[in-house]
């Protein structure tokens, strides 16, 4: 961040001509930065999401199967519809993950100025 230095000077005493110089840094609002740690942040939640997903998939998958080998009179299994729902929520993250990426890239290109 840029930071502008405020100088302020005081007196100690009025007989003595030394100053004692107090330097205080003041922040300034930089929308790029929050901008690009809001990318960055949702790209990484977005690629943990997809993992998380992905491994309640492959459980639900395997607890499928489980479930129908041990009764072989169940037609339609529970564990199907949640294991649809958890590869559509890595199907979804994942896409929220390229579509951040792609956002950051045309970012730092417009800021090269290529």
């Amino acid at each position: 961040m840029k930071t502008q230095k405020v100088t302020h000077q005081s007196y100690l005493s009025s007989n003595n001509k030394s100053k004692l110089v107090l330097r205080r840094t003041r922040r300034r609002f930089n929308p790029k930065i929050i901008i690009d740690r809001t990318i960055e942040t949702t790209a990484i939640v977005s690629l943990l999401l997809t993992g998380f997903s992905g491994v309640g998939a492959m459980a639900c998958w395997g607890l499928e199967i489980i479930e129908t080998n041990a009764n072989s009179n169940i037609i339609i299994s529970g564990w199907q519809q949640q294991k649809s729902i958890c590869l559509g929520a890595m199907l979804v993250s994942f896409s929220v993950f390229l579509g951040s990426s792609l956002v950051g890239a045309s970012f730092s290109i417009q800021r090269d100025k290529f």
